[in-house]
């Protein structure tokens, strides 16, 4: 016999995981448990970036606003979630190859957390 969680149980976890997810990096490759290859240098040079959440709706919760990172010549292929020193996690995202220094944002739209 299969188990779900119902949709405002979601929303309700969600809605607190928002509070506790702070921060977003980026990384290069898998970050893994400890939120490795993450990207650094450039000029202006690689910084974590602060974000906050929209209210979880439909099991689902979506960053408020698109959020920009000038990265270096490099490749983004994750975006961690942090709360200080803590790694939460990543969401895997489109591979974007920079050949020169540039900015990478990461949309609103496509930000999604989901428990599932």
């Amino acid at each position: 016999m299969a188990s779900a969680l119902a949709t405002a149980a979601k929303n309700s976890a969600l809605d607190h995981i928002g509070t506790e997810i702070t921060t977003l990096s980026l990384h290069t490759a898998d970050p893994g448990a400890t939120g490795i290859n993450e990207v650094s240098g450039g000029t202006p040079a690689y910084a974590r970036k602060t974000c906050a959440w929209s209210a979880a709706s439909n099991g689902q919760m979506y960053l408020s606003g698109d959020v920009t990172f000038d990265v270096p010549a490099t490749t983004v292929a994750y975006v961690g979630l942090w709360n200080g020193a803590a790694f939460f996690g990543a969401i895997q995202v489109t591979t974007e190859v920079f050949a020169a220094q540039g900015q990478y944002k990461f949309l609103a739209a496509s930000s999604h957390i989901d428990p599932s």
